[in-house]
């Protein structure tokens, strides 16, 4: 007796006791367990089907695809043009941290042709890259019947800044970088760090300008000038198109034109952007234009 109730003294506190009511408590929990499983299959059941049939595909705006009314579009990383084959992951878009102005584009289409679409938005982080991807998705929004907004979160320098000109308004925080109208094509070359361990470029091209730019080759003073005629033909281009983007004037955008970035009051009273504000604000400007409450879904 003495060993058994040492035994039983060493059992863990949380067990139960062998009782003559041992089975019908064994029987009264399996039942209970029954109940909730089956319970709980159904409430998943009905809304499984009530979600699939009355609400829609959902998306990234929490809203359902057939409740939405304004069409969000992001532009971050790297501006490019498209999606090379070594960056383009098996949905078709960039593994990168890029946006490719082709799917900018389209999407931008998409929206205008469907009639439930009665805005597009535009949110930017990003601080540049390709000029003609810039102008691409400047144009496109600036040709879209539809109302068009831009949201610069951190950054929206260069090209993308020059992208952000189409819209019909452009918020930002206070924090926001906006700006670096300008253009560079500089690089580093190895030419000297080449020479110093022996090796010799050999250039054999079919006119003195067809290798310029070669990083293992000294750039000439030829060669240089070339390069930066383009540079100052391609910041012409950029600053007509801000200040005809903005209705600023143009001697306005040149003097502003030194590559360099402002925070967001700053661009405010430089004519870069419109207004201080996020997206409560932003969706308070949309309700007042297109006379109904906002729903975003973003591609």
């Amino acid at each position: 007796m003495e060993a058994e109730q040492k035994a039983e003294a060493k059992k863990p506190w949380y067990r139960f006791k062998a009782t003559k009511y041992d089975g019908k408590l064994l029987a009264y929990w399996q039942f209970l367990a029954a109940t909730i499983i089956i319970l709980g299959s159904i409430i998943i059941l009905v809304n499984y089907f009530v979600s699939d049939s009355d609400m829609g595909e959902s998306n990234d705006s929490g809203s359902a695809v057939g409740s939405c009314n304004v069409t969000g579009i992001n532009l971050h990383g790297e501006v490019v043009t498209y999606v090379t084959p070594e960056n383009e992951g098996d949905d078709g878009y960039s593994t990168q941290d890029q946006t490719e102005s082709e799917s900018v584009m389209q999407w931008i289409e998409e929206a205008e042709a469907d009639d439930s679409i009665k805005a597009i938005i535009m949110e930017i982080d990003s601080t540049g890259g390709s000029p003609v991807g810039g102008e691409e998705i400047s144009l496109a929004l600036k040709n879209a019947k539809k109302p068009t907004v831009v949201f610069i979160r951190e950054a929206a320098d260069s090209s993308a800044y020059l992208a952000a000109t189409g819209a019909d308004k452009i918020f930002a925080s206070k924090y926001s970088e906006v700006g670096s109208i300008g253009v560079t094509m500089s690089y580093l070359d190895s030419a000297r760090q080449n020479q110093n361990s022996g090796k010799t470029y050999n250039s054999l091209s079919s006119g003195k300008f067809k290798d310029s730019g070669d990083p293992d080759k000294i750039l000439s003073s030829e060669e240089k000038a070339m390069f930066m005629r383009d540079v100052i033909i391609m910041k012409d281009n950029f600053v007509k198109n801000v200040a005809e983007n903005r209705k600023l004037d143009i001697k306005k955008v040149e003097a502003l034109a030194d590559g360099s970035t402002m925070l967001g009051e700053m661009a405010i009273q430089n004519g870069l952007i419109d207004a201080i504000g996020g997206y409560p604000e932003i969706k308070d400007y949309l309700a007042e234009v297109i006379g109904e409450k906002p729903e975003i879904c973003w591609q």
